[in-house]
């Protein structure tokens, strides 16, 4: 038997219309993806549809796990097509700037630890070395990150010039570097070690802080500062 069509369902089950009544506040995580794909498939409703892709993503982690499905890995599920698995991935990275925009001026962070559970989901899947630079104001408050480097981080391409005007613009006053190894395995090279006394001899040239180098390795991390280096 073919599921019930959102425009069979009464109104107060359709994801669209709860919404007008209600607030988005009291739709589900499969609701609200729902509005956003507008469609299922001939054999089941768009909320249906969108708990497939919630599941198909890992449940347990809700919205945030469409951040870490690919775009090819979304239209192999049944009913995705490439307009839909666009949406969706816009979807997810809105979702992750806005998480990120909420914390700036008021998340304080006091150890590596810290700083490393907050960017290990965004940084531990990634398939290619990434380095990010995060700003942080007098308190230890999180201004901002932007990456600023893709591939392999080395002193030779790393350039302390990029990451200093970038958080002079951002009026930083310490940063900390993060960059990840797609092995898993976070110990740190001898260019990583290089490219961190590079970038903290120029730090201190102009008064901005280089405060730690954390490599992010697969659900762990290594700190030079822990490790003595800085």
């Amino acid at each position: 038997m073919h599921s019930k069509k959102m425009k069979d369902k009464p109104l107060d089950e359709r994801p669209y219309e709860k919404c007008l009544h209600h607030g988005a506040g009291h739709l589900s995580d499969a609701e609200l993806l729902a509005v956003i794909i507008r469609s299922g498939s001939r054999d089941e409703s768009a909320v249906e549809l969108a708990g497939r892709i919630l599941y198909h993503s890992g449940a347990a982690n809700g919205l945030l796990s469409l951040h870490h499905v690919s775009l090819p890995e979304l239209q192999r599920i049944p009913g995705i097509g490439k307009v839909k698995a666009v949406q969706l991935k816009c979807v997810a990275e809105l979702s992750r700037r806005m998480a990120k925009a909420s914390s700036a001026g008021t998340t304080a962070f006091t150890d590596p630890k810290q700083i490393a559970d907050f960017f290990m989901e965004d940084m531990r899947h990634k398939e290619r070395e990434e380095l990010r630079v995060v700003f942080f104001n007098t308190k230890n408050q999180y201004i901002h990150d932007i990456i600023l480097f893709q591939g392999t981080v080395n002193s030779s391409v790393v350039s302390p010039r990029e990451i200093f005007l970038e958080a002079l613009r951002y009026q930083a006053v310490s940063i900390v570097l993060l960059h990840n190894h797609p092995s898993g395995d976070c110990t740190p090279s001898r260019e990583d070690i290089l490219t961190t006394r590079r970038i903290r001899g120029a730090g201190d040239l102009i008064g901005i802080s280089l405060i730690d180098h954390i490599i992010i390795g697969d659900h762990s991390y290594i700190s030079l500062k822990e490790r003595g280096v800085l």
